[in-house]
Parts: structure tokens; C-alpha cells; sequence
């Protein structure tokens, strides 16, 4: 299976987007466009390799300050709009 990028804009967020690489249901590699860059760059390297059903299960929900999401929560978004495709 050939590996396909996509791109989500994020809402509630310090990043603006989030930029995605899926091999079938696996992460191959994930990069923020701005937020906590020390913050998106463990989280990326945390989830390269990872299914993407495991990592909403980690990521959903995780609030940043209050806002009602997060750059993880955002990131469990996109993911979760990939699999639906």
C-alpha cells in the first residue's frame, strides 16, 4: 500500500495543522505546523509507528488549559477523519 499524506487544520489549538503520513492503519510520520514545538515533536515521535485506532484511544480527550482540546486531542481528530476515508 502506497503511503498517503494528508493535511488537517486545527481548531482550539496553538498549532494551525497538523500534517499526517498513513501506510494502511499505521502512522508513518506526523508533523505540527506551530504549537509547543518540544510539546508536537515528543508527541509525533510517540505515535510514528503506532496504529491509528491505538493512538485516538491515548489521545482523545486530553484538554490543554481548559479549551475543551489539545494538540493530542486535534491530532486524535485528524487521525480519526483518516480512518473514515
Amino acid at each position: 500500500m502506497a503511503v498517503k499524506s494528508n493535511i488537517y487544520y486545527t481548531k482550539g489549538t496553538c498549532s494551525q495543522a497538523i500534517l499526517t503520513e498513513i501506510d494502511g492503519d499505521t502512522i508513518v510520520r506526523v508533523q505540527f505546523v506551530g504549537g509547543c514545538s518540544g510539546n508536537t515533536l515528543g508527541i509525533a515521535a510517540l505515535v510514528a509507528g503506532m496504529k491509528i485506532s491505538e493512538a485516538i484511544a491515548r489521545l482523545k480527550g486530553i484538554d490543554c488549559a481548559g479549551r475543551g482540546t489539545s494538540c493530542p486531542d486535534q491530532l486524535a481528530l485528524a487521525l480519526e477523519k483518516i480512518a473514515k476515508e
